[in-house]
């Protein structure tokens, strides 16, 4: 077997394994070589090339026609079973670069956001039947760092981080909240301030203090804490808690809207001017072609209703 400086010399191309399905097929040299759109000079010099660098026939000569060696009908069973695998890929390639085939992974670090998603969800994937859809919740590094790491294709966050790889898009606007119970207090007041949450409960999400919008625009300015802060995952048991008079949260405004028929809480303001917030899609710069994704981009951003 041939080798240049030790290594094996790679010989068998694609081309070999089209050319000898062809004459298989077709039967002859000349018929295979119009199929194929070669010349039969070329298409026999490629294969006399490839008997010499193998060491061994592929066709016995039989006047006009060709019958394979036994190396012949291996390498006929290898192009029969590997062309089928590569028009396949192909195909598949061709679909992903049309935008028609592939996975979206949604990274969310945003926890009420999932409500907004679930009104997307199901115009997309009925938009793009041909995409399979995942959402991601916990990262190794981090949202922006599984954006890096090619673990997801999009990030959903309000706290966007300007790189030179990233582009975030502004999808839509909302306040940031304080949630208490129908007869609290504080319900008759135009805001709260800092102070005024000294004694209470506060319920957060699973996330660090530095990510929540309560504490870096609201209390940690003013010097201020909470009594008690307590962790739920769920909105759901997190309204619960509320409406019970368990405590106190601080969500986005339209998502309390929402749910104010089911739990009876109602939102006030925190500070006088309140918190203002932004959701973004953060996508790598160099997909911002991909179709499917960008189609996910624009059905979001212009998604007619407040989540």
């Amino acid at each position: 077997m041939n080798k240049i400086h030790g290594k094996l010399m790679a010989f068998l191309e694609r081309s070999h394994l089209e050319i000898i399905r062809a004459v298989d097929f077709h039967g002859t040299m000349t018929a295979a070589a119009n199929a194929l759109h070669l010349t039969q000079s070329a298409l026999s010099h490629s294969m006399r090339k490839l008997e010499d660098q193998i060491g061994v026939k592929l066709w016995y000569r039989e006047g006009r026609s060709l019958r394979l060696t036994p190396a012949g009908t291996h390498l006929l069973t290898t192009a029969n079973r590997l062309i089928p695998q590569f028009v396949h890929t192909e195909e598949r390639l061709g679909q992903f670069a049309r935008g028609e085939r592939g996975t979206l992974r949604i990274g969310m670090e945003c926890y009420p956001c999932y409500q907004w998603l679930q009104k997307i969800i199901t115009p997309y994937l009925r938009a793009w039947p041909l995409v399979d859809f995942e959402v991601k919740q916990e990262f190794q590094f981090g949202g922006i760092g599984a954006l890096f790491a090619h673990e997801i294709d999009l990030l959903v966050t309000p706290d966007p981080l300007r790189k030179n790889s990233l582009h975030f898009e502004p999808v839509f606007d909302y306040e940031q909240v304080l949630v208490v119970p129908s007869d609290h207090p504080l319900v008759e007041k135009d805001h709260v301030i800092p102070q005024q949450l000294g004694e209470e409960v506060l319920f957060t999400y699973p996330v660090s203090r530095d990510r929540l919008d309560i504490y870096t625009c609201f209390l940690a300015p003013a010097g201020r804490t909470v009594r008690k802060q307590k962790v739920v995952e769920s909105t759901d048991m997190m309204l619960q808690m509320v409406a019970c008079g368990r405590g106190v949260a601080a969500l986005p405004r339209w998502l309390v809207e929402e749910f104010s028929e089911k739990y009876p809480v109602r939102a006030v303001r925190l500070g006088l001017g309140g918190i203002q917030k932004q959701i973004f899609l953060g996508v790598r710069r160099t997909e911002l072609e991909v179709d499917y994704l960008n189609a996910f981009i624009e059905l979001a951003r212009n998604y007619s209703e407040r989540p």
